[in-house]
């Protein structure tokens, strides 16, 4: 297997004390499919990454979409889940409506990403990811794809599940209580955050509470100009290969 780069780094605001116990930082994030550049970085940042899909299903997010560079712009690629009228299901209970989306996401691929520098390289990986995935559940999809561009990456951080823990009442409860359980020391949260944390529960706990800084990525030679930095990794990877991790936060240390 190609392996890209074996660097970690953390590039990120501390916004509380770090205590004098031993050091474990947490992110708990609900999971993405084939999400952009600074997802992974926050997995490179952290040693536990607990995919929280006990939260809510929303339509039209990230959960089950992302986007890819294509000669006529940004398209989306959509996994299709059954969600008519289950407005409350949670993530981790989406199930998957249409089972031959793998050959067309990876079809639409192909024909984007063929002149890419590096895609002959990383060919195989992604087909046979594509091809062989039969998971039913959007949750389990989503892992799978994590894992395996973190293994690309050379990011070995450890994942579990939040429905491996006890879950809070309220949303900064739960953050608090996964990462007591956890025994983590520091929470490792995306800056859209700050909207509705309540940073003094964290500051009660004695957990330091971190948001990354996804500012200051460079470009790299993007296919399809103008360049976008929000879009798939996979495009990131397709067009700098072994380089990949220069243009990330975890190629900065």
């Amino acid at each position: 297997m190609t392996t890209l780069s074996e660097d970690h780094v953390m590039s990120t605001v501390t916004t509380r004390c770090e205590t004098a116990m031993p050091k474990k930082r947490v992110a708990i994030v609900q999971s993405n499919y084939i999400p952009w550049k600074g997802y992974f970085d926050m997995i490179a940042s952290v040693d536990e990454f607990i995919i929280y899909d006990d939260m809510q299903y929303t339509r039209r997010d990230w959960r089950n979409r992302n986007r890819i560079k294509t000669p006529a712009g940004t398209k989306w690629l959509t996994i299709p889940v059954e969600c008519k009228g289950r407005y409350l299901q949670k993530i981790k209970d989406t199930v998957i409506s249409e089972p031959n989306w793998n050959r067309k996401h990876w079809q639409t691929i192909a024909h984007n990403y063929s002149r890419a520098p590096y895609f002959d390289r990383y060919r195989d990986f992604f087909q046979e990811l594509y091809l062989t995935c039969q998971e039913r559940f959007l949750s389990k999809i989503n892992y799978l794809f994590l894992k395996a561009v973190c293994r690309l990456l050379g990011i070995d951080t450890m994942f579990s599940w939040s429905m491996d823990y006890r879950i809070g009442n309220d949303r900064t409860e739960s953050l608090v209580s996964l990462c007591r359980q956890a025994e983590a020391t520091e929470y490792i949260s995306g800056p859209a955050a700050k909207t509705y944390i309540e940073e003094e529960r964290f500051v009660k706990a004695d957990i330091t509470l971190t948001y990354m800084n996804y500012s200051g990525y460079p470009e790299y030679a993007q296919l399809y100009p103008p360049f976008e930095h929000t879009v798939s990794i996979i495009d990131l990877i397709f067009n700098t290969g072994p380089d990949a991790t220069r243009y990330m936060k975890i190629g900065k240390r």
